[in-house]
């Protein structure tokens, strides 16, 4: 396995106003299971394609391993694709569709039947062999795509929306499967997915692209807890973070934040009230998870939200709750043995270190430091 170094990726179409992807700076390490996301367009299979040679890269380098591969073709720069469509050959069997790569460059029969046995093992394709796609489940498919990378022992692996076709439940388990592969390939992967939960379940770090430009790359962790811009703060997450305009009113030691309704309401001291403060702003936008909001009012300093219940999505254990507050509709995630009724008013609080606080201006996190 190798690194995989992105430096300054640019990607230009003739005629193109902008950048389809733009100055893209990514390092990957050894070993390292790196999901690139972000919404459809936004430019990252335009990057997966420049790393496996399939794409023209107009401008920056890409490293794999010790070697800078721009000019190499793809047959030559040690990686294995693994795409939406399976693309097997419906008249091979699994065994043929899994060694046909290595057969066509001429590698010793005894060599490919150890390769395609030890592939087998890995995805638990021993006993379907002998079968052609046609009797195989999609995620059996899927894992004969994979199958067919394993057995070339690449320096990396590169994916694009490997579990699109498949239904959500075999989409969960062949998920499952692949982060299974990782740990015992210890292999270096680089998958592209628009699904944030893919990327989140998945991934070692992820990448947010917006528009060509690498917004944040971080653990999911990271990216969670401390999103760097609006952007990815809305990104993340599931269902997504709540936004709200809201105004800032600076007292001597407390700095104020309601929207223009006076159905969002809350005051903020210490460091996060002093970085305000500095920035000098009148208005900002207020963030909260789902998940961070209860019924209630808070438990004394704390967002309190005065909002009417609109609509109950029941999913088992929890339910996701719609509510309109003022001119804003937002989310809450809540147990779903609350008591809650539609039209039913209610107060949504959450504690004051679980709010976000975005400029305005530039859409940047407002952190204390």
């Amino acid at each position: 396995m190798a690194s995989v170094i992105l430096s300054e990726l640019t990607k230009t179409y003739p005629g193109g106003t902008t950048a389809a992807v733009d100055h893209f700076n990514l390092d990957i390490a050894d070993g390292e299971f790196v999901c690139l996301v972000g919404p459809s367009g936004c430019g990252k299979t335009t990057v997966l394609r420049m790393i496996a040679g399939l794409e023209e890269i107009s401008s920056g380098t890409v490293t794999i391993g010790d070697r800078v591969v721009n000019r190499l073709p793809p047959r030559d720069r040690d990686i294995a694709l693994v795409f939406q469509s399976y693309a097997l050959y419906p008249h091979m069997s699994v065994y043929e569709n899994m060694s046909f790569g290595l057969r066509l460059r001429k590698v010793p029969k005894s060599d490919v039947d150890t390769a395609v046995q030890s592939a087998a093992r890995i995805l638990d394709l021993g006993d379907y062999l002998d079968r052609k796609p046609a009797q195989l489940s999609g995620g059996q498919r899927q894992r004969v795509a994979l199958g067919r990378a394993i057995v070339r022992d690449p320096a990396a692996f590169l994916m694009d929306e490997p579990l699109s076709n498949l239904d959500a439940k075999l989409r969960v388990q062949t998920r499952a499967e692949i982060v299974r592969l990782h740990q015992r390939l210890s292999a270096t992967m680089i998958y592209v997915t628009h699904d944030q939960v893919e990327a989140m379940t998945m991934a070692d770090r992820i990448a947010v692209i917006s528009q060509g430009v690498l917004e944040q790359a971080g653990t999911p962790q990271e990216l969670y807890d401390r999103p760097r811009n609006l952007f990815v703060a809305g990104f993340i997450g599931s269902p997504a973070m709540n936004f709200l305009a809201v105004q800032v009113r600076p007292d001597e030691d407390t700095t104020r934040l309601a929207d223009a309704e006076g159905s969002t309401e809350l005051a903020l001291e210490g460091a996060r009230a002093a970085a305000l403060r500095r920035l000098g702003i009148t208005t900002a936008t207020l963030g909260v998870r789902p998940e961070h909001l209860r019924v209630g009012p808070p438990a004394g300093a704390g967002l309190a939200i005065n909002a009417t219940v609109d609509v109950i999505e029941f999913l088992g254990n929890d339910a996701h709750v719609h509510v309109s507050a003022g001119a804003h509709d937002l989310v809450a995630t809540v147990s779903a043995r609350q008591p809650l009724s539609v039209g039913e008013a209610v107060v949504l609080s959450a504690d004051a270190e679980m709010v976000y606080l975005f400029d305005p201006r530039s859409g940047d996190a407002i952190y204390e430091a």
